[in-house]
């Protein structure tokens, strides 16, 4: 799988999140779907991955979402899914080649469409210049 991580793949990860980082903890505490929504091989030749987090639960006031539409869900292999929103208000940063997290053998559950990918990628501009919500995995 770690060849085919391009933006608008899904895939399950054990999502950190900032406020489980904030109490001290380094490791997600189960495994959720997460969308690839940045994957650029770096001069090192390896990817370079930002991922969001897929939540069945409606966000709280202090997180930035996007509803999942259905048809989205469906392609995105979320079927199970009543509804689903991803969290744009913070990421996991992670190296595909080097993850302790990413099954190589694990297919993805599905891709979001390019339309849609285009609206994320438009939401979390700002995420990615402020810098301040990034999550590293790679210790």
């Amino acid at each position: 799988m770690t060849g085919d991580l391009r933006p608008g793949t899904i895939v399950q990860y054990p999502y950190l999140w900032k406020w489980q980082q904030e109490r001290g903890e380094t490791e997600g505490r189960k495994d959720r779907p997460v969308c690839v929504i940045l994957a650029v091989r770096g001069s090192d030749g390896l990817t370079h991955l930002a991922l969001l987090a897929i939540s069945s639960r409606q966000p709280g006031s202090e997180q930035v979402a996007i509803e999942v539409p259905e048809i989205e869900c469906r392609r995105g292999g979320l079927s199970d899914l009543k509804r689903a929103w991803i969290s744009v208000s913070e990421y996991n940063y992670d190296i595909a080649e080097r993850s302790f997290y990413l099954d190589a053998g694990e297919p993805a559950l599905g891709r979001f469409s390019r339309s849609f990918m285009m609206k994320l990628a438009s939401a979390v501009s700002p995420l990615f210049r402020a810098g301040q919500v990034r999550i590293d995995r790679i210790d």
